[in-house]
């Protein structure tokens, strides 16, 4: 019977710079889950996301295992065609004058720019996926033409053009106007309907929508809430996180923070 956690940890500590980021982590996420990772800045979320991504290491110790669909020593080459992060990072490597198609196409590349040496079978995917992400009329434009909200939308559509099993989104509404911002959520809940997983990492809850099965909250590297998001999203649990008097109410699908007006 296959294993139905992607990733599984137990008990991982991890240090960058001298500071330990992620504390006594236990952690199990199924193939079957959308799955939201939600704390403040530097709570750790983008250690996290390094851990999966195999970046950085935990500490060998007695009784501590950290295993990627189920290997405790996957193949990196395996694990970057399995799971497709995108972060605010890439945008930076990208060839300002490069079509969306062609972007999208380099994803089966591993680059950022025109690929001379493409296929027809190439051609075919990136079609395909056009299409069933509707964004025809997005492909045809230059990158750096886009709006900041459509440019992640074509970093989205690329880190899919492999197929991975899980798409990893770090703070994918970071700095984006509400036009964008709300562009954004809205297509990443269409790909909800792919079959590639979504496991987002955000500070914001306006991402939290129906789409997730599951809401984790992190804060100086340690899990204080897990569950789904009736059990989790409350403004007990939103005050301890962001160290804030705030009360939550949901809101056609969508939650609001309301921070308490002193008197």
């Amino acid at each position: 019977m296959l294993n139905e956690f992607w990733f599984e940890a137990k008990n991982i500590n991890c240090f960058k710079c001298g500071f330990r980021v992620i504390k006594d982590l236990n952690l199990k996420i199924a193939y079957s889950e959308n799955v939201i990772l939600i704390g403040p800045n530097g709570s750790g979320k983008s250690s996290l996301i390094e851990v999966i991504n195999r970046n950085i290491y935990p500490i060998a110790a007695n009784e501590s295992f950290i295993k990627i669909f189920d290997e405790e020593l996957i193949n990196l080459w395996e694990l970057r065609k399995r799971i497709s992060t995108v972060n605010n990072d890439i945008k930076n490597r990208i060839n300002p004058n490069l079509r969306v198609f062609d972007l999208i196409l380099s994803g089966l590349y591993g680059k950022y720019c025109f690929i001379s040496t493409k296929t027809e079978e190439d051609n075919y995917k990136v079609q395909c996926l056009i299409k069933n992400m509707n964004i025809l009329d997005l492909s045809k434009k230059i990158f750096s033409n886009l709006s900041d909200g459509e440019k992640q939308i074509a970093l989205f559509a690329r880190a899919l053009i492999k197929k991975p099993d899980i798409l990893i989104l770090d703070e994918p509404i970071a700095n984006l106007d509400y036009k964008s911002k709300f562009l954004v959520i809205d297509k990443i809940d269409e790909l909800s309907k792919l079959n590639t997983k979504i496991f987002c990492v955000t500070h914001d809850i306006s991402m939290i929508t129906e789409i997730y099965d599951r809401v984790i909250m992190l804060k100086d590297g340690e899990i204080f809430a897990d569950g789904n998001q009736e059990e989790v999203i409350n403004s007990e649990n939103l005050k301890n996180l962001y160290g804030i008097n705030v009360e939550v109410i949901k809101n056609n699908g969508f939650w609001i923070i309301k921070k308490f007006s002193k008197k």
